[in-house]
């Protein structure tokens, strides 16, 4: 890997494209610290530091904001409207079949699509930020911080006004560099953001160990960790890369006096289809009983079992609902992004088949049920590695947002694994050798 870094630096464009994505990152992390009009700061400061290694419920939303949200910067929200916009439009797809249509004209409706999703996260960043704000004006956003009320001193409509204008302009922002680095750097610009925010937050995370470790100062603790993170890092690689090939062969056509087809390729199934989205779904979805209760301030019963139960992380409730939430996200989603019946469809439109496999309708029930024999492993691994980590290093102080959790660690080696393809693909392209050296 570091091999295929030196040589793309090498290569002038290789290197511009590296250069400008860097620049784009550089200038995303500055927008993380500036905060925005009507906020006190160093009541915020003072509340970020009482609440050091306890995030509460803006923990997972924080973590892909890189910190800015608890700072209550210009990208406090960072690029989790975006992301949510994304998901909403795909499954949307499934549902309307204007937007299927438009999925199935190719480059034109894709980036018909694509307008769709930034006018969309426009909208949620507007309703996300008037929360944020709200939040943070009522002391909610650090509970039992002395000085949580003191953050927005200026309780004005103007200034309310102003700071959710000021957020979702960052939001404009963060996705309009996204979108550059996608178009003039390397890889996906919103996973390269996203890949940093998380990043970001490691060495404070990492050290927050250390100052709490008792074994030889904390270092121990602290190479334990370290050590833990690196054997997970190498799982995840492995079972990220793992995929099932289901062979397909073309029949060979002639066309006057040519001969066309006979080609022999595959159908990779990963493992893990779903990717990180079931997490992400499971997060979000138990995060909001404790929002509720969070905001109603209520005493009765059900918010007490809610707090005791579902907002504890280390709660049974919590990890086993956890965890089979994850499962079934993981088959919902699969079953929403992968159609065995299409597939079949164009393989047979163009003379494909699975060797014995008929084509048709046998091709399609094949395709799923080899789909859902190999989404079994995938979903319980996902539910394996976001439960772990917190259950495993709990005792080192670590929260449920630890940056070797799952959510983080499946993003950093999904973005990162993907990253370095594309690299070398672009290497490969330029420095092609051939058969005479």
């Amino acid at each position: 890997m570091l091999t295929a870094f030196a040589r793309a630096f090498k290569t002038p464009d290789l290197r511009n494209k590296l250069l400008f994505t860097l620049g784009i990152i550089v200038v995303y992390r500055v927008g993380t610290h500036v905060p925005i009009p009507g906020v006190d700061y160093k009541s915020v400061q003072t509340c970020v530091d009482e609440a050091s290694g306890n995030q509460g419920l803006f923990g997972l939303v924080n973590m892909f904001s890189g910190g800015a949200l608890l700072q209550i910067t210009i990208f406090a929200l960072g690029i989790m409207p975006y992301i949510t916009a994304s998901i909403i439009l795909q499954l949307l797809t499934v549902v309307i079949p204007r937007l299927e249509a438009l999925k199935k004209e190719g480059q034109s409706g894709t980036a018909k699509i694509t307008q769709y999703t930034r006018y969309l996260t426009v909208a949620l960043a507007i309703l996300q930020g008037t929360g944020l704000v709200a939040t943070a004006r009522s002391g909610a956003l650090f509970s039992g911080c002395s000085v949580a009320g003191q953050i927005v001193p200026d309780r004005a409509i103007f200034t309310t006004i102003t700071m959710v204008i000021c957020m979702t302009a960052g939001t404009a922002a963060v996705m309009w560099l996204g979108e550059l680095i996608t178009d003039r750097g390397i890889g996906n610009g919103m996973s390269i953001l996203m890949f940093i925010s998380i990043a970001a937050t490691f060495p404070s995370a990492l050290w927050a160990i250390k100052k709490q470790g008792t074994l030889a100062d904390g270092w121990i603790e602290f190479g334990t960790v370290i050590l833990v993170g690196l054997v997970m890092v190498g799982l995840v690689v492995f079972v990220e890369q793992a995929q099932r090939r289901i062979p397909v062969q073309y029949a060979k056509r002639m066309i006057g006096r040519r001969s066309y087809g006979g080609t022999s390729t595959y159908i990779p199934l990963k493992v893990n289809q779903a990717g990180v989205i079931p997490v992400i779904f499971a997060s979000s979805l138990l995060y909001i009983p404790a929002l509720i209760v969070q905001f109603s301030n209520s005493q009765a019963g059900w918010a007490t079992w809610i707090t005791q139960n579902l907002a504890d992380t280390a709660a049974p409730a919590h990890i086993t609902l956890y965890f089979f939430l994850i499962v079934f996200f993981a088959f919902f989603y699969v079953a929403i992004s992968f159609n065995p019946e299409e597939v079949a469809d164009n393989m047979k439109k163009y003379g494909g088949f699975i060797p014995g496999i008929r084509a048709g309708r046998p091709t399609a029930e094949y395709l799923s049920y080899v789909l859902n024999r190999i989404t079994w492993p995938g979903s319980l691994y996902l539910g394996l590695i976001a439960l772990v980590p917190t259950m495993a290093l709990a005792g080192f102080g670590a929260n449920q947002n630890f940056p070797f959790g799952g959510t983080s660690i499946l993003i950093i080696v999904g973005v990162g694994l993907e990253t370095v393809k594309q690299i070398e693909s672009q290497l490969q392209q330029r420095n092609y050798e051939g058969f005479l050296r």
